[in-house]
Parts: C-alpha cells; sequence; structure tokens
C-alpha cells in the first residue's frame, strides 16, 4: 500500500512579497468635518484610517462592552452620522470625507 507525501510548508514555494495597492496610497484631502480628526494635510486612505485609530484609543472611544463598536464624540458624530458604528462601517463611512 503505497501512501501520497502531503506538501508541506516548508516545501513549498515562498509566499510573494505583498504590494500596496496603488489606491489605497495616494493622498486624499479630507472634509473639513475628518480634518478635525485627522488633519488637514492630503494623505493615503491607509494613514486616514489609522489616524482615526490613534483618536478612538487616546480618547477611549471603543465600546467597554463590545470593542468592535465606536461611540463617536462630537468630533466623529460630524464624520460617521450616527453616535456609534462598527470599525467595519467606519472605513466606508469616511470614503465620503476625501476628495
Amino acid at each position: 500500500m503505497a501512501t501520497a507525501k502531503k506538501a508541506t510548508a516548508a516545501t513549498a514555494a515562498p509566499a510573494k512579497k505583498r504590494t500596496p495597492n496603488a489606491a489605497f496610497m495616494k493622498p486624499l484631502t479630507p472634509s473639513p468635518a475628518l480634518a478635525a480628526v485627522v488633519g488637514k494635510d492630503p494623505l493615503p486612505r491607509t494613514e486616514i484610517i489609522s489616524k482615526l485609530w490613534v483618536y478612538i484609543k487616546a480618547n477611549k472611544l471603543q465600546d467597554a462592552a463590545n470593542k468592535r463598536m465606536i461611540n463617536a464624540d462630537a468630533k466623529l458624530k460630524e464624520v460617521f452620522g450616527k453616535p456609534q458604528v462598527s470599525m467595519f462601517e467606519m472605513a466606508g463611512l469616511i470614503g465620503k470625507h476625501v476628495s
């Protein structure tokens, strides 16, 4: 009875280094409401999201019971349009505030 050899991670081809999508790296200008949180300088979308997380954590805006939810303060309420959003919704809502 012959046994088939299984490919292991060690014998698999090395993974390609991931390159960022050019669309995510394009500097975007934030709206005045978003600029109050991340600054007025044009930034790539990835940096905008990073700065938002710095702001959220610095101001302890993550919901204590469910860390996926973000409780908006006055500045973020202008950006999100509602008092609480999920972290998955956040990126979509930011799209309306960049150009």
